[in-house]
C-alpha cells in the first residue's frame, strides 16, 4: 500500500474513535470565527471572508478544507453577530464534514482601554463517507490472486451522521495585547460509524494571545501627497488541546503597509520526551485601502511524513471589510491581533 493510501486509512480509523481531531488553518486569525466565537463583531466593521486549504498536495489522495464567514457589530447593543460555514473533504473515502453556525458576542469595557468579548456559537453539523474503495486484508484471496468485493465496514444507510453542537469563547484586548480562550464541541457529539454512544468528539480547548509593537512610521507617495504608512511587529502563540493531542504554535508578523510578512512554527514539544514538530509556515499578505485583504501561506513539513512526500500545504485567504465610503478609509480597529 502506498504511503498516501496508508495515511488516509489511518484518518479513517481515527474517525471511528475518540481521538478524532478538528482540522486547522495556518492563517487562523484570517478565519477568526473558526478560531473563537468571541471574535464575532470584534473588528467593529461588517466583513466577509473565505479561507481555503489544500493539505499535503503531493499525496495521491486530496484533503481540502474551507471556511466562509460574515460578521458585524451593533454599536448600540455592544453586540456582534456572525455566520460561519465550514467544510472539509478527503478523496479516498469521500469523507466529508460540514457545519453551519450562528454566533453572538457581547462586549464589555474593562478599564480605560480594555475590552472583553464573550461569544457563543450554535451549529448544525453533518458528516458522511463512502468506504467502498477501502480494501481490508480479509478481502485478499491470495490463492486465487483476487480481491473479493465488499469490505463490510459500514452499511450504505449508515454513512451519514448529523448533530447539533455548541462552542464558546472569551477574548480580551487593549491597544497592544490580546488574550483569548475557546472551547469547541461542548456537547461532545457522537461520531462513530461502528458503535453508538461510545465514541464522542472530544472538546477542543484553545488559548491564544500576543502583543503588538509600533515601529517608526513611514510615508507612501500616492502621486498627490505623502500618506502615513503603518509599521508594526507582533508576536503571538496558540495552544490547542483535544483529547490526548495537544499543540503549541508560536509566530511573528511584520506589517509594512500594505504588505504583511509572517512566520509560524507549529508543534513545539508540549510533552516531555515527545517532540511534536510539524511545520514551518511562511505567510504573505496584502492589505488594500478599499477593504480587501489577500493572504497566502505555505507549510513546510518538518514531521516524519516529510516535505517531499507531502508537498506541504497551500492556504489562501480573502477578506473584505466594508469601509467608510465618505472618508475612503477603514474604520478605526481596536483589535491589535494578527491580521493572518
Amino acid at each position: 500500500m502506498r504511503i498516501s493510501n496508508l495515511f488516509f486509512v489511518l484518518i479513517l480509523l481515527f474517525s471511528f474513535g475518540v481521538k478524532a481531531q478538528d482540522v486547522q488553518f495556518s492563517q487562523f486569525y484570517s478565519a477568526p470565527l473558526y478560531l473563537n466565537p468571541a471574535f464575532a463583531g470584534s473588528s467593529e466593521m461588517t466583513r466577509v471572508g473565505f479561507n481555503f486549504r489544500n493539505q499535503w498536495p503531493s499525496l495521491d489522495q486530496t484533503f481540502v478544507v474551507f471556511s466562509a464567514y460574515a460578521d458585524g457589530f451593533i454599536q448600540q447593543k455592544n453586540s456582534g453577530l456572525g455566520l460561519v460555514v465550514n467544510g472539509s473533504r478527503e478523496s479516498l473515502t469521500g469523507f466529508q464534514n460540514s457545519e453551519i453556525g450562528l454566533l453572538y458576542s457581547y462586549r464589555l469595557r474593562v478599564g480605560e482601554k480594555g475590552f472583553l468579548h464573550m461569544g457563543v456559537q450554535v451549529s448544525y453539523a453533518a458528516r458522511s463517507a463512502s468506504f467502498d474503495d477501502i480494501i481490508l486484508s480479509t478481502q485478499l484471496d491470495i490463492d486465487r490472486g483476487v480481491v473479493t468485493p465488499g469490505n463490510g465496514l459500514v452499511d450504505p444507510d449508515e454513512r451519514q451522521r448529523s448533530f447539533a453542537d455548541l462552542h464558546s469563547g472569551l477574548l480580551y484586548y487593549s491597544e497592544k495585547i490580546w488574550l483569548g480562550a475557546s472551547a469547541h464541541h461542548l456537547l461532545m457529539p457522537e461520531l462513530s460509524y461502528l458503535q453508538d454512544d461510545q465514541f464522542r468528539l472530544p472538546i477542543k480547548y484553545s488559548l491564544h494571545g500576543g502583543v503588538k509593537f509600533d515601529l517608526t512610521p513611514g510615508f507612501i507617495n500616492d502621486y498627490f501627497n505623502n500618506t502615513r504608512q503603518e509599521r508594526t511587529v507582533a508576536i503571538a502563540f496558540n495552544y490547542k488541546k483535544q483529547g490526548v493531542f495537544d499543540q503549541l504554535d508560536v509566530g511573528t508578523e511584520f506589517y509594512f503597509e500594505p504588505v504583511i510578512l509572517g512566520v509560524w512554527y507549529r508543534g513545539l514539544p508540549t510533552q516531555f520526551g515527545l517532540p511534536n514538530n510539524e511545520a514551518l509556515i511562511g505567510v504573505l499578505g496584502l492589505t488594500l485601502k478599499n477593504g480587501l485583504d489577500v493572504g497566502y501561506s505555505y507549510d513546510f513539513t518538518l514531521s516524519q511524513l516529510g516535505w517531499r512526500n507531502s508537498g506541504g500545504a497551500h492556504e489562501i485567504s480573502l477578506r473584505y471589510s466594508f469601509v467608510d465610503e465618505f472618508l475612503n478609509r477603514r474604520q478605526v480597529k481596536r483589535l491589535p491581533t494578527f491580521r493572518y
